[in-house]
């Protein structure tokens, strides 16, 4: 079989036909060993975590196609993304339409990011039918990146609620938090909701009633839900704080690693650790720990501690 790569020379589809699954689990290459067995340790972390809280994390055994829309899949090199909101992902989808575009991309940052969330630009699990997705579970490799809960709860704080463009979000969830949350709101408030302070918003998100109201929005969802790592077995799980090597890791995998880098860029105004802290110190220690609890199957799944400046109860 011959595949056309980004650059339009024909290359053979990759290795000796080998997929990123029979890479990753009988690596050809000796730097790629030592690689699969940190990422061995995280998926029996992830085992380990959804074993331990069964109880919990079992109670949906069957997903259905919905749960499957985060899923992206690419047929050519048999790889299958999960993506999580405020974890790179723009990057990742640009990466993926370089890889399923058949050509038609060679340089994800030439992507604009509003292009790499049209939904019709990659193709999601929930399109294929029942047979094709239990296929393509089993024999392709499934990955996906993850980040510190609440430094990824910062992040997507910041990014819909102080940026001032973000008029949907301002209008579909800041006029509901300040509605909710905030005694004597303006009528303004009210209407733009394009003020809302982080403590509304931590308080919105352990208020019972929005569990019950509707899912929480994909930029605060806990990776849990969105990527359903008790029900589906992830290949490889990669961590925002070491996002270049284990991106290049998966691209080399894919046998593209000569010719498709994953691009990086110092942003200033990423969401640093000393940043989330700020954020915490006027939140109740009562309130931490319902959000704690909250997002806490995150955090041992994903092996992440308990941040150091949180007062838990």
């Amino acid at each position: 079989v011959m595949r056309r790569n980004p650059f339009g020379m024909d290359i053979c589809c990759r290795k000796g036909s080998r997929s990123p699954l029979q890479e990753l689990y009988n690596p050809s290459q000796v730097s790629l060993s030592n690689t699969a067995i940190l990422h061995q340790i995280r998926r029996d972390q992830v085992t380990d975590t959804c074993r331990a809280n069964s109880v919990s994390s079992r109670k949906r055994r069957v997903l259905t196609p919905n749960d499957l829309k985060h899923l992206v899949v690419d047929e050519d090199h048999e790889m299958i993304y999960c993506y999580v909101p405020k974890v790179a992902c723009t990057n990742w989808k640009r990466v993926m339409m370089v890889l399923t575009g058949r050509g038609k991309y060679s340089d994800p940052m030439e992507i604009p990011a509003n292009e790499a969330h049209v939904s019709s630009n990659l193709k999601t699990l929930n399109q294929y039918s029942i047979p094709e997705i239990n296929h393509r579970l089993k024999n392709y490799m499934k990955f996906l990146f993850v980040r510190e809960p609440f430094e990824r709860l910062v992040s997507a704080y910041r990014n819909k609620f102080t940026q001032k463009y973000n008029t949907s979000f301002h209008k579909r969830y800041g006029t509901k938090i300040v509605r909710r949350q905030r005694k004597n709101a303006t009528q303004e408030a009210l209407r733009k909701g394009d003020d809302v302070k982080f403590e509304e918003f931590v308080a919105y998100l352990i208020d019972p009633h929005t569990q019950r109201e509707e899912p929480f929005n994909e930029h605060w969802q806990t990776v849990y839900s969105l990527c359903h790592p008790c029900h589906i077995h992830y290949d490889l799980i990669g961590k925002y704080e070491t996002l270049e090597e284990d991106s290049n890791y998966i691209l080399q995998l894919a046998g593209v690693g000569s010719y498709l880098k994953f691009p990086t860029y110092a942003k200033s105004t990423r969401t640093t650790d000393e940043m989330t802290t700020e954020f915490f110190q006027n939140i109740s220690s009562e309130h931490q720990t319902q959000l704690y609890e909250v997002y806490k199957l995150d955090f041992l799944m994903f092996n992440y501690s308990v941040p150091s400046y949180l007062k838990l109860e």
